[in-house]
């Protein structure tokens, strides 16, 4: 998702998406050039802080390293060089007293290696339950908007050694502090939450890479949970050094090695489990969910005091780390307890999902028994769960092998998993294991005594309302009927465009609007779940697109441009063949600067001459600025955005999201 460009100043507002300022703008501009004001983001030549590093080592520029799985770029907060072999990237909080805690052990980090060899990226991570820690992102964002990566970590040390003092006062007085004379600005910002995006976007990373505490931190794409001493960073760092030096002396650039090594490093290396005084902040376990058991596979009796609703994943080792916590709560509580199982498999673990349908046809086969017995049998496999894995436990479990294996293949069930999924997004448990004890969530295989802590108090209530007269076949639904529902999905009005780009079924009863920038590298991570969308819909749905080039990227207009004027000549698919090759080719060198655009529109056919016109008179500046208003009147300020029936899904969100919204438009549209 990247920042529309009313954040920016107005200096840098252009009138049109071909960059040509005018009116107000024009006047902004001048003074901000006669004033010396920084670029957009905010970046200046201030001296970086720890270590007196030069402003050489500062990264400059725009920059992105969005192929990466932990993706970054030039609009983040960063200490060191682009050229630094190992990149840390920080999910952290500035209210969470690990957050404080782990600082000076970066501050040691920097000292020991320096800007050259590594630098250090800030990502925004504030806990729900933290009340000031995202008003304290967004200012934090603020000073860096206005006065760059050194002032923003000049901010950042006061609100860390302040950390009891954080309140709007602290921010203008630390912003003051870090450099920003315009307070009147940063004032008007915090009051309109014009940096919230940003805040919003480092979150919804977290949770697309499944990072729910806080701190954490990936070194090179290695994870790191927690605030870890300095040794626990200097294993991995100097382990990662080794492999990027080899890399570099074999002719890998510089600025290719984080995505290289993150990729090849995939997050597949466990976090070091956090020690007992060093635990990360997780979801406030007070908060009472109302997830409902419905027809999930339970171990236990309706009549148990505490029922457990676990999120989980065969192949995630947290995973089989908190089961072995469960079997001692079984062991403790005995009849007490009841296990309610959901599926949560997770994108990366590629043997969840068979492993589920095993589950499933084990329960098929011979209930809810049969599926306990392949839960337990599959999680003592794990990590093997290769289809040798499954051929011996089907056999053990007297399953009928080619049942199992066809489930496997067909993917059988399917819609039950996806259901399990679908609700894990509504209760937030996008990280597995979770676990719901009455409602009462437990983030991760957190200790025992955790747990029982809880059951302990939910045996207290159940007893008091057993006392009260309260069947005891209806505890669960008594104790969490107040509880916090599954979410509304967000709608927002937005017009489908009358004239504009269709792929798919015209006639379809579920239509999906895009928002979108051809330069944003979330917009081009987006296209991969739009093409699995229309594969797995195809005629039940329509995409159509509207155009929304964020200023900041400067390109993007003329890019736009270039696709209007080949639907002009060849409709809809004119329109989607440009859109292919301008994605396809966003990463390039000078992939969308004119002499490219003009190579695509010969690839697809387009007559020259008229391509040229067009883009010479900016013919097409009329539509897409009315797109433009039409978006920004919606209330829409970043991309990619999709209207699905009017359900609203903002930035790159992964395909069950989107499957997810879909099945509602559709059910709604019959």
């Amino acid at each position: 998702m990247s920042i529309v460009s009313k954040e920016a100043p107005k200096a840098d507002l252009p009138a049109h998406p071909s960059g040509i300022p005018n009116g107000v703008a024009v006047i902004g501009f001048v003074l901000c050039a006669l004033s010396g004001a920084a670029l957009m983001w905010g970046y200046d030549a201030h001296r970086l802080r720890s270590g007196g590093a030069s402003a050489s080592t500062e990264p400059s520029g725009t920059w992105s390293d969005s192929d990466s799985p932990i993706p970054v770029d030039s609009h983040d907060p960063t200490w060191g060089a682009r050229s630094a072999p190992v990149t840390i990237v920080q999910f952290s909080d500035f209210q969470c007293p690990y957050c404080s805690r782990v600082e000076p052990t970066i501050d040691q980090v920097k000292r020991a290696y320096g800007p050259e060899k590594v630098r250090i990226v800030w990502k925004n991570l504030p806990l729900a339950f933290h009340r000031n820690a995202k008003p304290a992102a967004e200012a934090a964002e603020g000073v860096f908007r206005l006065k760059g990566h050194d002032a923003f970590w000049k901010f950042h040390d006061l609100a860390f050694q302040n950390q009891t003092a954080l309140s709007p006062e602290s921010y203008e007085r630390w912003a003051q502090q870090a450099g920003v004379a315009d307070l009147k600005t940063f004032r008007a910002g915090l009051a309109s939450h014009q940096w919230a995006a940003k805040v919003d976007q480092d979150d919804a990373l977290a949770q697309q890479i499944h990072v729910t505490a806080t701190p954490g931190f990936f070194i090179n794409g290695v994870a790191i949970s927690g605030a870890q001493p300095f040794d626990t960073f200097k294993a991995v760092i100097d382990q990662e050094l080794g492999k990027a030096q080899a890399k570099i002396a074999a002719g890998v650039p510089r600025s290719e090695i984080y995505v290289r090594m993150s990729k090849e490093n995939k997050l597949a290396a466990p976090a070091p489990a956090p020690t007992d005084d060093d635990k990360p902040d997780t979801e406030d376990a007070k908060t009472v969910w109302k997830v409902p058991v419905g027809k999930s596979p339970v171990s236990g009796s309706n009549q148990a005091l505490v029922t457990i609703v676990e999120f989980s994943d065969f192949q995630c080792p947290f995973c089989k780390r908190g089961e072995a916590i469960l079997d001692k709560v079984r062991e403790t509580y005995g009849d007490k307890v009841r296990v309610v199982w959901k599926n949560q498999p997770i994108p990366t673990h590629p043997r969840a999902e068979p492993a589920a349908q095993l589950a499933f046809e084990a329960r098929a086969q011979k209930g809810d028994k049969g599926f306990w017995d392949a839960h337990h049998k599959l999680f003592d496999s794990a990590p093997k769960l290769e289809e040798a894995d499954f051929d011996r436990i089907a056999k053990e479990l007297g399953l009928a092998p080619e049942k199992v294996k066809s489930a496997i293949k067909d993917h059988r069930y399917k819609n039950a998993i996806e259901a399990d999924q679908d609700m894990a997004d509504d209760f937030q448990a996008t990280s597995t294991p979770q676990f719901f004890i009455n409602g009462r969530k437990i983030v991760g295989a957190e200790p025992y005594e955790k747990f029982a802590a809880i059951i302990d108090d939910e045996i207290t209530k159940a007893k008091g309302l057993l006392a009260k007269g309260t069947k005891q076949t209806d505890l669960y639904e008594a104790l969490t009927q107040n509880g916090k529902g599954a979410p509304e999905l967000e709608k927002k009005a937005l017009p489908a465009p009358s004239h504009a780009p269709v792929k798919g079924n015209p006639n379809a009863k579920v239509t999906i609007v895009e928002v979108s920038d051809f330069q944003c590298p979330y917009c081009r991570r987006a296209e991969d779940t739009m093409k699995e969308v229309m594969k797995t819909y195809g005629d039940r749905v329509k995409a159509t697109w509207r155009h929304f080039p964020l200023t900041m990227h400067e390109d993007a207009g003329i890019a736009a441009q270039a696709a209007q004027e080949a639907f002009k000549q060849k409709g809809s698919e004119g329109f989607w063949k440009m859109h292919a090759l301008l994605f396809e080719n966003q990463r390039t060198e000078n992939g969308m600067k004119r002499d490219a655009l003009e190579k695509y529109a010969q690839q697809i056919g387009l007559d020259m001459a008229k391509f040229k016109l067009a883009l010479d008179n900016q013919t097409h500046l009329p539509e897409i600025d009315a797109d433009i208003k039409v978006v920004t009147d919606a209330g829409i300020n970043s991309t990619p955005g999709f209207f699905i029936n009017g359900y609203y899904i903002a930035g790159a969100e992964p395909y069950p999201k989107f499957r997810k919204v879909i099945e509602r438009a559709l059910a709604e549209a019959k």
